[in-house]
């Protein structure tokens, strides 16, 4: 028969397995509706809700991701962006969603959502979309029309349009405001600038070719 002493220990971990599950997704809303108050002055962990009297339909309605966007850009890619900060109804729903467009042979550079998994449907064209784990293992797939690849909260990924015509993705998101970092950006385009020194022993270059390296990154 199992101890006091047992018990109490399964008793802790299971609070603590519990807790932790509770940190990795946004927390469970406690009312119907809380939409964000995008002017708020007092500043949370997300957005105040709005009066219940100043809310109407079109909080709940969105036409974000009705239209191509350009891709007009060293990478040939656009994403458009329907999160709480541009849709004020997903305040504390856990969702959101993000169009992508890629001309051919347009990428989506590595980057992360660490606050988020990432669900990708094509609804144009195809896909090589692709995730690295911690172990440094790369899996990816070749994704067309109303197929699905799931990429796991945090880790790196891309989506690379290898097809010959325009290709179209949505990728859906269990937060809110699923956070977005690209190593690139991070290392290269830096306010206030990467020190030279972390550089040059990162990438095992010189300072000449960091410099040219950082001059690709300019405007970003």
């Amino acid at each position: 028969m199992a101890s006091a002493a047992h018990l109490s220990l399964v008793l802790r971990a299971l609070l603590v397995a519990a807790a932790i599950a509770a940190a990795l997704s946004d927390p469970t809303p406690l009312q119907d509706i809380c939409v964000a108050d995008l002017q708020a002055t007092t500043l949370l962990d997300g957005f105040a809700c709005k009066p219940q009297t100043a809310v109407v339909d079109d909080d709940f309605f969105s036409r974000a991701i009705a239209s191509a966007a350009s891709t007009n850009n060293p990478f040939r890619v656009n994403s458009t962006r329907a999160t709480v900060a541009t849709f004020p109804g997903l305040n504390t729903l856990g969702v959101s969603i993000t169009r992508i467009d890629l001309a051919p042979g347009g990428l989506n550079p590595p980057h992360s959502h660490p606050r988020a998994s990432e669900l990708v449907m094509v609804l144009k064209g195809k896909v090589m979309v692709g995730f690295t784990t911690g172990a440094n293992r790369l899996f990816s797939k070749v994704v067309r029309e109303n197929e699905l690849f799931v990429v796991p909260r945090g880790l790196q990924h891309f989506q690379l349009n290898n097809g010959t015509g325009d290709a179209v993705f949505i990728a859906m998101f269990d937060a809110q405001s699923p956070g977005l970092v690209t190593p690139t950006f991070a290392m290269f385009s830096t306010k206030p600038a990467m020190p030279m020194e972390v550089l040059t022993k990162t990438f095992l270059m010189g300072e000449d070719e960091v410099t040219a390296m950082k001059s690709k990154f300019i405007g970003f």
